[in-house]
């Protein structure tokens, strides 16, 4: 094999690609603007061509742990080109990996196009903000503009507990540190307990896995902090059932209330490609923390969320078809594409007014609904 794996990494940025899969018996595959590439230029590789691209920036320690555990995850820098989420691990028996590029600079709200009330929520003084959305949706992005926008306008002590380390903040008006999960704490639980004793203002918690961080996260946001974390949830109502679903019967009700003092905000996002191709483009669903949304998580009336939701653009608020209607109605996103995303095929299609196709049979409807 005539080429090393920063050589493939290397030509990321140019191509615009986002993920270097590594799989045996194929050649190189990166996805570029959401689609998958095999770059056939290279031959298919072999067990050992894999293990020599892996271990060739692997340190002898995260050798033994991806032998021992069969999984790893890292954060990998090219210092001057750019920085990537690396998960190495086994499948059948052989080894394989995906790298995802991360910008070498933060963008600012304003760079990434985001909605504008964002920058409200990054200022709020406490609470709890959940940005949430499938692997490969841009969470990640949103969050560390949201913690820049906190960096550049607040004198406050920011930490972030994540895994791996992706963006890398530099201190502005506020002083960041950023914990990274296997090097800095075992567990992003063990790191919140811990975390407090620092007395920060801002913590970032990298993903809500169990029952102890979702806890410790709701109860930090309770007593004062203004805290930020992703779920893999679609949406508002999906992300608070899931949220107080994780506790047994018997602790929900509690959850509940705790929950309708401390949420503050659930971004839900998903990732479309453009129309006319050359990148992707966001689709938001942003629901706030307004008296009525705090009633109904209280009183377990999550279904709802989507009506208050409808009802509060004047406040920032916006539902994700009528978020997608608008990206159909500007000629960013296809409607057939848009139409895949959406929460509410019947809403989504009628929103979209003269946009949609002037007959949709019912069964497309129920479908894509489905």
């Amino acid at each position: 094999m005539d080429y090393k794996l920063e050589d493939l990494l290397k030509q990321m940025p140019d191509l615009e690609a986002s993920d270097l899969h590594l799989r045996v018996e194929e050649p190189p595959i990166m996805r570029i603007h959401g689609d998958l590439q095999r770059f056939t230029q290279y031959p298919p590789l072999s067990v050992d061509d894999v293990r020599e691209l892996i271990y060739s920036i692997l340190t002898e320690h995260q050798r033994e742990r991806l032998e021992r555990d069969l999984v790893l995850d890292l954060a990998h820098e090219m210092r001057g080109v750019a920085r990537w989420r690396v998960n190495f691990f086994y499948q059948q028996g052989v080894l394989g990996g995906v790298l995802r590029l991360i910008p070498a600079l933060v963008q600012t709200i304003d760079e990434l196009e985001l909605p504008a009330v964002l920058k409200d929520l990054a200022l709020l003084p406490r609470g709890l903000n959940l940005v949430t959305g499938p692997t490969g949706s841009g969470k990640s992005t949103t969050l560390a503009a949201m913690i820049d926008h906190i960096n550049q306008h607040r004198p406050e002590h920011i930490i972030t507990i994540e895994d791996p380390i992706e963006f890398v903040h530099q201190d502005k008006k506020a002083t960041v540190e950023q914990r990274q999960l296997g090097q800095d704490t075992v567990s992003f639980a063990e790191a919140l307990r811990h975390t407090f004793r620092a007395t920060p203002d801002v913590v970032l918690v990298g993903e809500m896995r169990d029952l102890e961080t979702i806890s410790l996260a709701i109860t930090a946001a309770e007593t004062g902090h203004l805290v930020f974390a992703t779920l893999h949830t679609t949406d508002a109502m999906q992300t608070v059932d899931r949220t107080v679903d994780v506790f047994p019967p018997q602790q929900q009700q509690q959850i509940r209330m705790q929950l309708s003092v401390s949420l503050a905000s659930v971004v839900s996002q998903q990732l479309l490609p453009l129309k006319d191709g050359g990148g992707r483009v966001p689709a938001f669903e942003i629901m706030i923390g307004t008296p009525a949304v705090r009633a109904a998580i209280r009183e377990g009336k999550t279904h709802m969320i989507y009506n208050m939701i409808q009802a509060g653009r004047d406040l920032g608020m916006v539902a994700l078809d009528q978020y997608l209607a608008d990206l159909v109605r500007s000629d960013k996103v296809g409607y057939e594409e848009a139409l895949t995303k959406s929460s509410y095929p019947a809403d989504f299609i009628k929103r979209c007014g003269e946009y949609a196709p002037a007959a949709v049979p019912a069964a497309e409807v129920e479908e894509a609904a489905r």
